[in-house]
């Protein structure tokens, strides 16, 4: 059986899920991975995203969070509000409260990446604050550290993201993930791919399904 990798994301204007289909990309290219895109529910009303002059979601299906159990890791995705995830995602990972109370997500690996509208304002303070979220389940964080090579270092252009994991700058909402973030995106989701393919490989029978649980 392949290693199941979910992308789980949200996106207000399409930022996240830019980096989002490019982590899909980089994990589908890891021999013995199954990738899939996932996005959350949206929490705010219609008339509240059109005056925010949000675009229609796409067609990437929705996720449940009873269908997290089924993968063998996870990287999630976000904007940034005021330095931290928004608060579309939190509300998603709070209803995740019976499958921690069943210890259902613990020891799967799971990455982060995220956008922000410019810098100095969450490309490291949302990752960072983020990770509770992952050490309440018990899940593995795996950053990319500085594995991206000499791209963690470029100074010539702006460029988001960090150790924690792919980033990308939004500005007033017009500009989109440069060749280098998408580079950054792609190496990512083949970084934590080949992770938690090996983790499915060597996992010891007391991490299955159906020895979860109280």
């Amino acid at each position: 059986m392949p290693a199941k990798v979910y992308i789980v994301y949200y996106s207000m204007y399409g930022h996240a899920e830019t980096l989002a289909r490019e982590i899909l990309r980089g994990a589908n290219s890891v021999e013995g991975v199954e990738a899939k895109l996932w996005q959350i529910p949206e929490t705010l009303p219609p008339e509240e995203l059109v005056r925010l002059r949000a675009p229609p979601k796409s067609d990437v299906p929705i996720i449940n969070p009873f269908k997290l159990p089924v993968a063998d890791g996870f990287v999630f995705g976000f904007p940034t509000r005021l330095g931290i995830m928004a608060a579309q995602f939190k509300a998603f990972l709070d209803s995740t409260q019976y499958l921690w109370k069943a210890q259902m997500l613990a020891c799967k690996p799971a990455g982060i990446f995220y956008s922000t509208s410019c810098q100095g304002v969450g490309q490291e303070t949302a990752p960072f604050t983020a990770i509770t979220q992952l050490v309440h389940h018990g899940m593995i964080f795996v950053p990319i550290g500085y594995t991206f090579g000499p791209g963690m270092f470029e100074m010539k252009e702006p460029k988001g993201g960090s150790p924690y994991g792919a980033g990308t700058y939004i500005g007033d909402g017009s500009r989109q993930p440069t060749e280098l973030e998408l580079q950054q995106a792609f190496h990512q989701g083949n970084h934590i791919a080949t992770i938690i393919k090996k983790f499915k490989e060597d996992a010891h029978p007391i991490f299955t399904l159906h020895n979860r649980g109280y």
